[in-house]
């Protein structure tokens, strides 16, 4: 059995504030995603990683450049999972079978760290449902209604998930495609299949880069490395 990298990359950042789509806005000298893909061309055991562009994308193989196990499809959709399932289903193609495991990637979560899908793989690879890199919560939560406080809800067992989150290629293709595209990760979809993805510990880190702010931390903590 083999793993691939599926990184949903077709998406428009409108929450961004960037000129164009997030995922090539410039941080510390280069696009935002090739900093992502250099994270994941680092890890051994990734055969391939697969980037679902839209297919209208004209900038990737102009702003990333091509590298051995690198592999583009302009399969993206109008949300994450119909893209994450155009990506599945090219993995098909280029002979993926269902067994195989597939990590999802947010192509925005651009401080990846290679040690990190190690430990997701490490955790996953012998467990009959997969998982996923998540943080326990640890700030107080606030229920808002209208710009106010409508309730304090109780943070304990609560993490906020983050990627890669790994499962095998077919179930992951099923559960999503039962799910339909109002599921914003492939946990939730494999949770309403019945299943109970594990919890990997993440790293703050590894937060997705999605506001205008997020971009100048971004990039003080990647020339810091």
């Amino acid at each position: 059995m083999s793993c691939f990298a599926v990184v949903p990359c077709a998406g428009v950042g409108a929450r961004s504030g960037a000129d164009g789509p997030k995922q090539y806005a410039p941080l510390a000298g280069r696009p935002l995603v090739a900093h992502t893909l250099d994270a994941l061309a680092a890890v051994p055991r990734l055969a391939a990683t697969l980037v679902v562009l839209s297919p209208d994308d004209v900038r990737f193989e102009r702003l990333v450049p091509p590298r051995p196990g690198l592999w583009a499809e302009r399969c993206g959709g109008a949300t994450r999972a119909a893209s994450v399932q155009g990506g599945l289903a090219a993995l098909r193609r280029r002979g993926a079978t269902d067994d195989d495991w597939v990590l999802v990637h947010d192509a925005a979560r651009c401080l990846l760290r290679p040690a990190w899908v190690d430990r997701l793989i490490d955790a996953c690879e012998d467990d009959t449902v997969g998982g996923l890199l998540a943080l326990p919560v640890a700030d107080t939560l606030k229920q808002a209604d209208g710009g106010r406080v409508a309730a304090t809800v109780d943070r304990r067992g609560k993490w906020a998930a983050q990627t890669p989150q790994m499962f095998r290629l077919g179930p992951l293709a099923r559960a999503l495609a039962a799910a339909g595209d109002a599921v914003t990760d492939e946990a939730s979809a494999m949770e309403a299949a019945g299943a109970a993805p594990l919890l990997v510990e993440g790293a703050l880190e590894n937060f997705k880069v999605t506001w205008p702010q997020d971009f100048a931390l971004a990039e003080r903590l990647l020339e810091t490395r």
